[in-house]
C-alpha cells in the first residue's frame, strides 16, 4: 500500500523481471479520491524488450492513511488515445 501520491506506480515485477514499466504519470485530481493517468510499457517476451506506449487512468481512495486502487481504464494504443483527445477537445 502507498501512503502518498508520489509512491503510487504501475511498475510491476514478476519473478524478478520488470513486466510493466511506468514511463510517466500526471495527477488529474487529488483528495480523498485521487485520479492519475500513467504512461507505461509492457514487457514482450518474444522480442525481449518493452512494447509500445500504453496509458491507464486509475482512481484511488485514501482511507486510513493508505491509497487503494478502486477502478481503472486502460487505453491500449496511441490511436485510441488520440480519439479520446479529439472527443474531449470537442466537448471542452
Amino acid at each position: 500500500m502507498s501512503s502518498t501520491i508520489d509512491e503510487l506506480t504501475v511498475d510491476y515485477t514478476e519473478e524478478g523481471q520488470l513486466v510493466v514499466k511506468q514511463l510517466d504519470k500526471q495527477v488529474l485530481s487529488k483528495g480523498a479520491w485521487t485520479t492519475i493517468i500513467f504512461r507505461y510499457q509492457d514487457w514482450d517476451n518474444k522480442k525481449q524488450d518493452f512494447g509500445a506506449d500504453k496509458y491507464t487512468i486509475r482512481r484511488y481512495q485514501k482511507k486510513n492513511g493508505e491509497y487503494k486502487q478502486r477502478s481503472k481504464f486502460n487505453i491500449s494504443s496511441k490511436d485510441q488515445a488520440q480519439k479520446i483527445i479529439e472527443a474531449l477537445q470537442q466537448w471542452a
